[in-house]
């Protein structure tokens, strides 16, 4: 009997993804759980295993191809005659591959990289061989090409940079005067660089001038004082960290509780629109942006209204150390309800965020800066932060929006009130 090899179900924020690369040929004999194919989408790079034991007995979508969800890839043959054995201890493609490196020190294996990535080294320039992948079993992957890239590129950059001073700098007499004029800029110091949007980056590109396209934008600004977040912070951090085995107290996890008492207040900013629908979700699944050298990518934490501060702030920089490393899966990026963006950790000090589709409203936090207030009658500093609330004016008019940015400002600036729920 034969078994579909069958691409994964796809969200719906993901229309299609592309073959990377088989790891498998036609007549190949395969183990249950055995890597199959890569798929790679606009978010992420998908491996498919086997779910059965058995031989290859036809690829249908090549390296390269676009594919949809659930589309059928292969055909796997399943029969008793099929079933395959484990692999002695030391195969003798291993010993051999040993010995060589034994006999010759510049002897090195293979890296592990999809075609896909190979080509992409190939167009940066990238050597594979020097790298170390951060996926699966010391796997390769874009993110890790790109990173090598950039840093090369800042490399060759700072020492263009400082030849081409060099050649600006005049010649000097013994008594510090310049004897001639600047000398001129070499073109070949004047490097351009072509290469293909990533399928992220491409992604990415799209959904925000789709946004902006169809979506009636607009953005609502407040501050908030961090005074007492940050006092708490200081009082409880220790206990806190022993308390959840090395957890830390971020601002995030308050932010993420207040949003989820504001959400609950004000329905359509938890909601989204479908055509001429509006969908109400009676869930809290909140999208915390990352950061990361292929793109921006918002995982997003389930029931949020569920869980603690300890809890929130764990899945939050576990999933910070999976978008690093390539391995956020999909069910981790799909849906979402409502999302929040910091860009204070890169010093911004003010922005206007862009939706997430289809949600209708993103919060954007920014840089905690001690700035001069009047408190009692009294000018005092403070360490104040901009938010900014961008939403949909189709569904949210502009007094809920105000009154939801106040509620979260409220709920930080006294976080007694996220206990009592007040």
């Amino acid at each position: 009997m034969s078994w579909e090899i069958k691409a994964p179900r796809f969200p719906e924020s993901i229309s299609e993804g592309t073959i990377a690369a088989w790891h498998k040929a036609p007549g190949d004999t395969v183990r249950r759980d055995e890597l199959l194919v890569d798929v790679e989408t606009e978010k992420v790079t998908i491996e498919v295993f086997a779910q059965e034991s058995g031989r290859v007995e036809q690829i249908l979508k090549n390296a390269g191809e676009t594919i949809h969800s659930e589309e059928v890839l292969g055909l796997l043959e399943i029969s008793s005659a099929a079933a395959v054995s484990p692999p002695p201890t030391a195969p003798e493609s291993l010993v051999s591959s040993a010995s060589t490196s034994e006999a010759s020190p510049t002897a090195s294996k293979a890296p592990r990289a999809s075609p896909a990535v190979k080509k992409l080294a190939a167009e940066l320039g990238v050597d594979l061989e020097a790298m170390d992948g951060s996926g699966r079993d010391g796997r390769i992957l874009r993110a890790d090409v790109q990173r090598a890239a950039d840093d090369a590129e800042r490399t060759e950059r700072q020492a263009s940079i400082a030849g081409v001073s060099a050649k600006r700098a005049p010649p000097v007499g013994e008594g510090g005067e310049a004897l001639t004029s600047m000398a001129s800029i070499d073109d070949e110091t004047r490097v351009q660089r072509r290469v293909p949007m990533t399928r992220l980056r491409a992604s990415i590109a799209r959904r925000l001038v789709e946004a902006q396209h169809n979506a009636a934008m607009l953005t609502t600004f407040n501050e908030v004082d961090m005074s007492e977040v940050k006092r708490m912070r200081e009082k409880y951090k220790a206990q806190f960290e022993k308390r959840h085995k090395g957890v830390r107290l971020g601002f995030m996890s308050f932010f993420v509780s207040a949003a989820v008492e504001a959400l609950k207040r004000f329905p359509a900013v938890n909601a989204s629109i479908d055509a001429s629908d509006i969908v109400y979700h009676g869930y809290y699944d909140i999208g915390v942006a990352v950061s990361t050298d292929a793109g921006l990518l918002v995982p997003v934490i389930r029931d949020a209204d569920a869980l603690g501060l300890a809890q929130i702030e764990a899945q939050i920089v576990q999933y910070s150390d999976k978008a690093q490393a390539g391995k956020l899966s999909l069910d981790e990026l799909a849906g979402g309800t409502f999302t929040i963006s910091n860009g204070g950790v890169f010093g911004s000090l003010l922005s206007t965020p862009i939706l997430n589709p289809p949600q209708t409203a993103i919060l954007g936090m920014h840089k905690i800066q001690e700035r001069p207030v009047v408190v009692d009658g009294e000018v005092v500093a403070r360490p104040m932060m901009y938010l900014a609330l961008s939403y949909d004016h189709r569904l949210i008019d502009g007094k809920e929006a105000v009154q939801f940015l106040v509620t979260i400002k409220e709920m930080v600036e006294d976080p007694a009130r996220l206990l009592l729920e007040i």
